[in-house]
Order: C-alpha cells, then structure tokens, then sequence
C-alpha cells in the first residue's frame, strides 16, 4: 500500500467514523502504525537479529572446530584422503542443521520445508543424472580407495598427482603444474593406474646396438652404469639381455627395480649415461638413414 492510499483510507475512516460520532485524526493513524511497527521490532525483529548473530557464532564455532579435528588427524597421520572428506562433510552436515534450526526458530514450518526441498530434490535428479553419477563415483573412490591424494595416477589417458577428492570431480596436478579435473563417475569406471600403490617399481630401458657392434661389450658397460648407481637396488640385481634381433638392429633391455620416488631420476639417468658410455667404447647405435641418388643427364 503506497502513502495516497494510506492517506485515502485515513481520510474515509475519519468520515466514517465522523458520521458515526466518532472522532479518529490523521496522527491516531501514524500511531498506530508507529506501535505496530515497534510491537514487530520487539518480537520478529528481535528474532531476526538474534538468528542472524547465532549463525555468524554458530559457523564461525563450526570453522573453528572442524579446523581443530583436520589438525588432530594429520598430527595422528591419519589418511589424507577420508580425513578431508569426512572433515568436510562434517562441516556442512553441522552448517545445514543450525540453518533447519534457525527456520523453526522463527516460525516457519520445517515440515512444509522438507517437502517443498524433496520435491526440488526429486526435479533436480532427474535434470542432473551425469552429476549424481559423478557423485556415486566419488562415494566409491571414498570408500574404495582406488586412490588416495599424493599418488601418482592415469586414468582416462590423463596423468598427475592426486592434490584431492572431492564428491564430484578429482583433482590431478600434471608435472608441469597443470590442473586436471576428472568427473568421478568416469574415474570410477575407467581403468586406473596407480604408480603409487607398491614401495618399488621398475624401470625398463632399451638400447639399440648396430649387428657390427660387440654386443658382450654393450651389455658389460650397461652392468657397469648400474653399478655406479647408489639409488639401483642390487636384490633383485639388473637384469641385461638381447630381447630383438631387429632389421637394423640388436635390441637390449636393461631392466632395474628402485624406489617408486626414484623411477624418473633413474630412468634419466639410465639413458645419458648409458649413451655416454656406448660413444667412448665405439658402440654403434644405429639410426634410420635416406640415401637420395642425384642423376644428371647430358644434353
């Protein structure tokens, strides 16, 4: 109601309640108006404020001590992984249930509430079935941990270290510091390698010789790098062998098992210096070549 209505209503009381031998003036309206408005101040308005103060408190409570729980599992060297999820969950679960209270709190029927919310809920499934399988994914990654969060993985042709886990996507950070986002619905039905699983890996590296190169010679200066190598395991020792007699060469794996955190730096190192070691004893690897022939013709 604007104020030439509030005025326009005045002004009809007034002259009703004039004929009807009373008398009602403008400023017995405005207050009225004035006691109402602080009768709602003192009940709704106060509600209003005291509920707005008790989330403010109440969440900041909630920050305060699921930040306190997440610093007493690490400290406790508890898994990365269900300790974040289950930090999380707790968090928001605590947060919904004060805001279910403060709804009550002020009058509103939390029951009309729940159905109102299931009925959005059941609209929401069936707009967004990719999304709830990406959930159920995640709760299938949580509970059967196929990975955890500091592992090293590939799964749908992507590879990277797992920096988290949420409910509908997982996190991988690449070598070169990029961010992968894999929804959990597909995570959780692809096929996943998990470097990080086992303590030790192997790292397999072959070279290839020329059919004129002393192939004993190679396979003694691949023994010799290997030995040089403090970060090499000695049980199970390397393994050395001809695995090809190639079209244009002599194919040798060399075969060394090592620290899962060593894999990269050995595998490096494997292939330099194993190379180094070829040139400075005359061990030819071969290359393919193009031979162009050139014919001139006499006019």
């Amino acid at each position: 109601m604007n104020l030439n209505q509030i005025l326009f209503a005045t002004e009809t009381a007034t002259e009703t309640t004039t004929e009807a031998g009373v008398n009602i003036s403008t400023s017995d309206v405005v207050e009225y108006v004035l006691d109402k408005a602080v009768e709602w101040c003192s009940t709704t308005g106060i509600k209003i404020l005291l509920s707005l103060a008790i989330i403010v408190i109440t969440f900041a409570i909630i920050n305060s001590v699921t930040k306190r729980i997440s610093k007493y599992l690490a400290h406790r060297n508890a898994d990365k992984t269900l300790s974040k999820v289950a930090v999380s969950a707790l968090k928001l679960t605590l947060k919904v249930l004060v805001l279910i209270c403060i709804v009550g709190y002020l009058g509103f029927e939390t029951a009309s509430l729940s159905a109102v919310v299931a009925s959005l809920g059941v609209g929401i499934s069936l707009a967004v079935q990719g999304t709830l399988s990406n959930f159920a994914g995640g709760v299938i990654i949580i509970i059967m941990r196929p990975v955890k969060i500091g592992d090293y993985v590939t799964s749908n042709g992507q590879s990277g270290t797992v920096e988290d886990i949420k409910l509908f996507y997982t996190h991988l950070v690449t070598p070169d510091n990029r961010v992968i986002f894999i929804p959990n619905g597909i995570l959780a039905n692809d096929v996943i390698v998990n470097n990080s699983v086992k303590d030790t890996r192997r790292v397999d590296v072959t070279m290839s010789v020329s059919y004129s190169s002393n192939v004993k010679l190679a396979k003694e200066l691949m023994a010799n790098v290997c030995a040089q190598n403090e970060l090499i395991f000695t049980n199970p020792a390397p393994f050395i062998e001809v695995t090809q007699y190639a079209d244009s060469s002599i194919d040798i794996v060399c075969r060394v098992w090592v620290k899962s955190s060593d894999y990269w730096k050995v595998n490096f190192y494997l292939l330099n210096e194993i190379k180094a070691e070829f040139d400075k004893n005359g061990i030819e690897i071969p290359f393919n070549q193009l031979d162009v022939n050139v014919k001139t013709s006499s006019n």
